[in-house]
């Protein structure tokens, strides 16, 4: 499994009874599922169950789902309330003649008053619901590919920067043996410098430094680092991987921090601020992972 992103877009067209139906989706990331679905009125009555087919592939993101008539085909058609009509005319009728008042025009009146013209809107049928749903699985399908396509490049651009923090870290390893030896040298010449040699507690003077050196071991954090990356990398094959990958660059992101603040190594530093580096365009990119 690679990869994913959440930024998606699919499109499908199917013809139900002389007419087109489209459906058409598209994404952009978010930290939950945000699904908005506009659908004809003959299908509101699926819409609940259109929801959970959508909300099964879709998973994340901010997801847009239109399903509409090409060229806006309207369901809508207005039907004459002849018996309505019927009454309004004969009422106006006997008015106009009471009151002695012109009757020509009263058609066009009647045409105008409410309810006298009513909307009814088509049902779909259970063949143009299974049309529909087979419509959504298309446009879903082709949305799946254009989220993979993409993760494709987030997925490489990932690995990228984990394996330069990879190949920073063994920098530091290098840098760390020489490290450990200059601040002992110059602990020691400080000492001298200001106590002879002779007056020195070689004993005590072992037992504070062991304590000193150990401080600023970063052993530990090394393999963490090293084991943080390796799943880090391990998990990107994984479905549906972006909130862990996320966690997991939190660690990564913990252990840097730590060796900068422990080494105490003008080299290591600079190497920990480029680590960093890569790690914030790390989290840039998991943003929009799936």
């Amino acid at each position: 499994m690679q990869t994913r992103s959440m930024t998606g877009f699919g499109k499908a067209k199917i013809n139900v009874k002389n007419k087109q139906i489209i459906a058409e989706v598209k994404s952009v990331n978010s930290k939950q599922l945000d699904l908005g679905l506009r659908l004809p009125l003959s299908l509101r009555d699926k819409e609940a169950e259109f929801r959970n087919l959508i909300s099964e592939v879709a998973e994340r993101g901010k997801v847009d789902f239109n399903i509409y008539f090409d060229g806006g085909s309207s369901e809508r058609k207005m039907v004459l309330n002849k018996e309505l009509a019927n009454n309004y005319y004969k009422e106006l009728m006997l008015f106009a003649k009471d009151v002695k008042a012109d009757s020509t025009n009263l058609l066009g009146m009647v045409m105008n008053l409410p309810d006298v013209f009513k909307q009814e809107f088509s049902v779909a049928d259970e063949e143009e619901i299974k049309k529909v749903k087979s419509l959504i699985q298309s446009a879903l399908n082709e949305f799946n590919t254009f989220r993979k396509s993409e993760g494709l490049t987030l997925g490489k651009e990932l690995e990228k920067r984990i394996l330069l923090i990879l190949g920073l870290l063994k920098k530091i390893e290098q840098a760390d043996g020489k490290r450990i030896k200059v601040v002992k040298d110059r602990i020691k010449k400080g000492l001298h410098d200001i106590i002879s040699k002779d007056k020195v507690d070689q004993n005590r003077f072992e037992e504070e430094l062991i304590y000193y050196v150990e401080k600023m071991d970063i052993t530990e954090e090394k393999v963490r680092l090293k084991t943080h990356c390796d799943y880090f990398l391990s998990t990107m094959k994984e479905k549906s991987s972006g909130r862990k990958l996320g966690f997991i660059s939190q660690e990564i992101g913990r252990e840097i921090n730590t060796i900068g603040s422990k080494a105490n190594d003008a080299a290591i530093q600079k190497m920990v601020v480029q680590m960093k580096d890569e790690l914030e365009k790390i989290k840039e990119q998991l943003m929009n992972v799936l």
